[in-house]
């Protein structure tokens, strides 16, 4: 199976931001904006540092009933979100896959593509 893998982007309004994705290609967790490519980088190396170590994970319910999962650095700031689970359990799945695909050195530069 493939490794995961991040894909930094420039969104239609300047601003930054990557995805990580699993080795099937679905996002397993998403960045806040950032204003500059390079804090979009620092964002990076912050989940690739971090994402190994479960207990920088917080899973959460949602308003509607379902659950997500928010990625921490270690000074409490949320560096990812996930996408919504139907299941707490789910949400749990989906961290794992963040803790074994978040280390990957491989990061796509699609700042050059338009939105």
């Amino acid at each position: 199976m493939a490794n995961g893998h991040y894909d930094l982007k420039k969104a239609k309004n300047g601003q930054f931001h990557f995805n990580l994705k699993a080795g099937n290609g679905e996002i397993i967790l998403t960045s806040e904006m950032y204003a500059s490519k390079a804090s979009a980088e620092n964002g990076i190396s912050s989940v690739q540092t971090n994402a190994p170590h479960e207990a920088q994970y917080e899973v959460k319910p949602s308003k509607d009933g379902q659950f997500y999962f928010v990625l921490k650095a270690k000074n409490h700031q949320v560096i990812g979100v996930s996408e919504m689970y139907t299941t707490e359990s789910a949400a749990k799945k989906g961290i794992l896959s963040v803790v074994k695909n978040g280390p990957t050195a491989d990061i796509r530069d699609l700042t050059q593509q338009t939105a």
